[in-house]
């Protein structure tokens, strides 16, 4: 048997609730009714008794040999006027003087009348000669005694006639209200149907633990945001990766402490394709897709580790770079002294030699002496080549002296390979002589490593926006190294300064007691 579908199924229950709540309210609406055409009637029969029971034509009718010859017209002509069923006029013991039937005039009253006697009024429904009747039966007083006594009733049947009289009208209204609730259960059920695509609810609930077992499973990050910017949807590599809360979904965007190049990006109108941003934790590369009229798809994912081995491989490149200076200037030293000696000068052959083979054993003792960390040291010597081949001094300054790095090498390298590489660039681009300072030094305290250079300097704009994805002194928007230069020193608990001097000064400032383990990220 095919399952009926969850539009069907909800029809068929709202449909079924709408009709016991009808048919309850009408069955209810019926007793309130005939409880109040009861109440109604128990009024009447009482205002006509006491009405009768006061009027001056009874006491003095009673006074007379033959009541009944004036009392008779009398009760009928109110009865007719009133529309009870009946109104019968007796002595103290029940003996009738009137009755809308003559020939029951003269006998005795079919009915309870010890209330009446005792001065109270009584109410009761009985069976007279007329039938089941609800009646009221009032004492008639003279001198404060009973004289005579009125009882007036109205019959069932008629009682009966009147509520069928509404329950017609409550039946028009059941009917509207079953009509009017069975048209908008269709039209909701018809709507739920469109939204349902006609699916039933198990086979809406597996959909929805497989998207939620895909969604929790996937290692892109995946979040929806709706036309307001408020997060509808976050799956668990989406938090990790952005580092946001548990409760994350039904917060504004600009509310979770992300990156504001990042939240820009995200609320900003359009697509994105492969936009690489930096957070605190992650280089991460991010496509948004809209969807019209709800808001927007974005997708995560994690570009730390290859950003790490693209870093690496830079390192590796800009080595392999400065080999090539230094086997190029090899090479030229080389063919003078070979030029010196087919010209047989061969004292100044060895002068040249001696004197270049004691710069070079300077420059290298003066790293490794002050540098005993391997990577650093071949940092240092790799990026002094490459400045020489490009014109600018690379200068390490007394001061500097380290034993051993608290950084791996790969962020050793991410920090200060960055930094010197941006401050050659800006070095050559400034109107002096190009220098870079490079001060390194270890305390019990912390890791410090400075970088200045003899450039031409940063603005206030441009150092506010140095570490920030995209920022670039060659306006190609495709800055990153400054970017990463924060995040990693970010991850580890410290600092970085950016001021002014002949050029742009860099100072980074990592705290022995690390926050997090080496080389996490």
């Amino acid at each position: 048997m095919r399952e009926w579908s969850l539009a069907r199924q909800l029809l068929v229950l709202q449909a079924v609730i709408v009709a016991v709540i009808v048919a309850g309210g009408s069955i209810l609406a019926y007793l309130d009714a005939a409880s109040s055409t009861k109440d109604t009637a128990e009024r009447e029969v009482i205002a006509v008794a006491k009405s009768v029971a006061d009027a001056p034509t009874l006491l003095s009718a009673l006074s007379t040999p033959r009541p009944t010859e004036v009392l008779q017209p009398f009760a009928e002509r109110v009865r007719l006027d009133t529309g009870v069923d009946f109104i019968t006029i007796m002595d103290p013991n029940g003996i009738r003087f009137t009755h809308p039937n003559p020939s029951q005039i003269g006998g005795h009253f079919l009915g309870n009348t010890s209330d009446a006697l005792a001065g109270k009024v009584l109410t009761e429904t009985f069976a007279g000669t007329l039938g089941p009747s609800v009646r009221a039966v009032v004492p008639v007083l003279s001198s404060d005694r009973v004289v005579a006594m009125v009882a007036v009733g109205i019959t069932v049947q008629a009682i009966a006639e009147d509520l069928q009289a509404r329950l017609f009208g409550l039946i028009v209204v059941a009917a509207a209200a079953l009509a009017v609730g069975t048209v908008g259960t269709y039209l909701v059920s018809a709507r739920l149907r469109r939204q349902t695509r006609g699916m039933g609810p198990q086979r809406l609930s597996r959909m929805i633990d497989y998207h939620e077992s895909i969604l929790h499973a996937v290692h892109e990050g995946l979040l929806l945001l709706d036309k307001t910017g408020t997060v509808t949807l976050c799956n668990d590599a989406a938090r990790d990766l952005l580092g946001v809360p548990e409760d994350v979904e039904g917060r504004k965007l600009d509310d979770l402490g992300l990156p504001s190049s990042l939240v820009d990006g995200l609320l900003s109108d359009g697509p994105v394709r492969d936009e690489i941003h930096v957070t605190d934790r992650r280089v991460l590369v991010v496509n948004k897709s809209e969807i019209r009229a709800h808001g927007a798809v974005v997708t995560l994912r994690d570009h730390t580790d290859l950003q790490a081995l693209t870093g690496e491989l830079d390192s590796v490149k800009g080595f392999a770079e400065s080999l090539r200076s230094q086997a190029h200037e090899a090479a030229n030293r080389l063919h003078t002294v070979v030029s010196l000696i087919e010209l047989e000068r061969t004292d100044e052959a060895v002068r040249f030699v001696t004197d270049e083979l004691e710069i070079a054993q300077r420059l290298t003792d003066r790293v490794v002496d002050a540098v005993n960390e391997p990577v650093l040291a071949a940092l240092l010597l790799g990026k002094t080549a490459e400045a020489s081949e490009r014109g600018v001094e690379l200068v390490i300054t007394p001061d500097t002296q380290i034993d051993e790095s608290m950084l791996p090498g790969r962020d050793l390298v991410t920090i200060l390979g960055n930094l010197i590489d941006n401050a050659m660039d800006a070095a050559v681009d400034g109107e002096g002589a190009p220098k870079v300072f490079v001060t390194v030094q270890k305390s019990s305290a912390e890791l410090l490593m400075r970088v200045a250079d003899t450039g031409r300097g940063l603005d206030e704009e441009a150092s506010r926006a140095a570490f920030s994805r995209g920022w670039s002194t060659k306006d190609d928007n495709r800055g990153l190294g400054l970017a990463l230069v924060g995040q990693t020193v970010r991850r580890y608990g410290g600092s970085i300064e950016l001021s002014q001097d002949v050029g742009a000064v860099f100072t980074v400032r990592i705290p022995v007691e690390m926050p997090v383990e080496q080389g996490a990220g």
